[in-house]
């Protein structure tokens, strides 16, 4: 009798043991591959699913995307320049039997497989271009990366250039290449101002030539500039070229005077104002 009950006892454990080693829970976000004595025999998805001890062996698959980081790699650009470049990657399973028989480890296989695709695609491009056109560089590095990958059931969402390196001597190459090209802006537009500049002189001096007038009121607005500062002494330039014109042509009367051999009295100018 005692037998009896250690033996039942005996069974009711292994069955236990046996019924939990056949529940299987798929989460939401995974598949299960199913393998019966090493031959592929079914796919679960999520729930409860049952499986035959010893016979059938899970292997659970997750569908998430997964970031890969990329470490910095030392690259020589076509132009021969030494950067080290490090990107982000991201993938995710879609074929849940090939990531499990195509391949033994999916994460290392693509982290290797990065690393060497970055090494090729930025090896092919000069350092400009590497660095004004990540956009183009990081598209051309995923597709390379989907043509292998879709074999072994992953498909490559996206990849990011993360960070640039470069050595010091580049830095400061660069540095200096910028500063030349902020001067040359600078001395092409001092250069556009002083040709407007010159346009607009030249235009006020039409003006002034059409209108003698205007002139003698800038000479007085000047004046009146000058004279905020309340300076004791005050030196202005007169309007020399209308002074010796005037004076031609009192010489040229004076002269026409003489010749006709009359005795004129000299003309007197007009009296100056007495000094204050």
């Amino acid at each position: 009798m005692i037998v009896q009950i250690i033996i039942l006892i005996v069974v009711i454990a292994l069955a236990l043991v046996l019924f939990f080693l056949s529940v299987k829970v798929v989460k939401q976000y995974e598949r299960g591959v199913v393998l019966r004595f090493g031959r592929l025999h079914a796919t679960k998805e999520p729930g409860l699913r049952f499986i035959i001890p010893v016979v059938d062996v899970m292997h659970r698959v997750s569908f998430r995307i997964v970031t890969l980081p990329i470490q910095s790699q030392g690259i020589i650009s076509r132009d021969n320049v030494s950067v080290g470049v490090s990107a982000v990657a991201y993938y995710r399973v879609v074929d849940p039997v090939k990531s499990v028989l195509a391949i033994e480890d999916v994460g290392a296989a693509i982290d290797q497989i990065a690393q060497t695709t970055l090494r090729k695609v930025i090896g092919q491009h000069t350092l400009d271009e590497t660095l004004a056109e990540t956009e183009t560089l990081n598209i051309n590095i995923r597709e390379i990366l989907d043509h292998n990958t879709l074999d072994w059931g992953v498909e490559v969402t996206l990849v990011e250039l993360k960070d640039i390196l470069l050595p010091d001597s580049m830095k400061r190459a660069m540095a200096r290449q910028a500063e030349a090209e902020r001067e040359k802006r600078a001395k092409i537009i001092n250069a556009e101002g002083e040709a407007l500049a010159a346009a607009a002189l030249g235009d006020a001096s039409d003006v002034m030539m059409a209108h003698p007038v205007a002139l003698q009121l800038r000479n007085l607005q000047s004046l009146v500039e000058i004279g905020v500062d309340k300076n004791t002494v005050v030196v202005f330039p007169a309007p020399l070229m209308s002074t010796i014109a005037e004076l031609g042509t009192f010489l040229a009367r004076e002269a026409e005077a003489g010749s006709g051999g009359a005795t004129a009295a000299p003309t007197v100018p007009h009296a100056l104002p007495e000094a204050v």
